[in-house]
């Protein structure tokens, strides 16, 4: 199980497809004064495309992913779902105690969404601590090999980083924290997770007792019943995406696999409503859904 460096390297086919499928591509129209009610708005995904047609350089985008971001990748086994091909991030804190963190996207995300964060995580400072940082990408996503087996659950999603040996051989093989924090509890490691990324090894989802017979009774303040009403709002007007891609997902699939327009618009709706009004830029966005046939 041993890592082997990786470079982002798209064919020039796979491009070339990208470039023929976006010129020939067909949009809906559109309801008056619409907005964001029924989805991503027409003249959004028109902007966007339009860049990628003229303007978006992806192997610039590729050369900055594979400057920035010491890649690498490993052969990980998931009980039942056989071997999977695990493609992460692994970079050293610039502090000699630095502490090892996994950092695990959810969807829509990728390895990617810890590029910003990165300097600032190894940053040695003695207002903060530095971390030793591995961001996987989950399997499925990024250049991480997808599950073939039916049941590749929550669970499963969490046992990978458990299954390299342990994650702290990655976060320390080549840190030397072993080695300068030779104390019992620095045999661990800290996790960030959002999403899909909350499933990490140990954790077990659970409503205790106490704060169900709390939502059951209804004790709320003002600024908690307006928490509530929002979170009833999504559950009926904004949860259509996971019930299709929990139930039907290979339907789903074969618009969001062979049109980049369709993965585009899917992604780009939750991309901008739950950053809470984030100013996105394109090219800053396009990572998340401009995928030439490979993540």
């Amino acid at each position: 199980m041993s890592e082997t460096p990786f470079t982002i390297s798209i064919p020039d086919e796979k491009l070339q497809l990208l470039r023929k499928k976006l010129e020939l591509a067909t949009l809906p129209d559109e309801l008056e004064d619409s907005g964001t009610q029924y989805g991503a708005p027409l003249g959004d995904i028109h902007r966007i495309v339009a860049r990628w047609q003229d303007g978006y350089d992806w192997r610039e985008h590729e050369a900055q992913l594979n400057a920035e971001l010491p890649q690498f990748t490993r052969d990980i086994e998931v009980d039942g779902h056989g071997v999977l091909n695990i493609h992460y991030i692994h970079q050293k804190g610039d502090a000699a105690d630095a502490i090892p963190l996994l950092f695990v996207h959810g969807w829509p995300g990728g390895f990617f969404e810890v590029r910003k964060l990165l300097p600032l995580l190894r940053q040695s400072s003695p207002e903060h601590p530095s971390f030793h940082v591995v961001a996987l990408s989950l399997p499925g996503f990024g250049f991480s090999t997808a599950p073939t087996k039916k049941g590749f659950g929550l669970s499963q999603y969490a046992e990978v980083p458990s299954r390299v040996r342990s994650m702290y051989e990655i976060l320390t093989s080549r840190t030397g924290f072993a080695q300068a924090n030779a104390r019992p509890w620095y045999n661990e490691y800290v996790t960030q997770g959002g999403d899909w990324g909350y499933a990490r090894p140990g954790s077990s989802p659970h409503i205790p007792a106490a704060p169900f017979l709390y939502h059951l009774l209804g004790w709320y303040t003002p600024t908690e019943k307006a928490d509530l009403k929002r979170t009833i709002d999504f559950q009926q007007n904004s949860m259509g995406y996971m019930t299709m891609q929990s139930t039907k997902p290979q339907t789903l699939g074969y618009g969001l696999a062979d049109s980049p327009v369709g993965l585009l618009a899917w992604i780009y709706e939750k991309l901008v409503a739950w950053s809470d009004k984030y100013p996105w830029e394109d090219d800053e966005g396009s990572p998340y859904s401009l995928k030439p046939g490979v993540w």
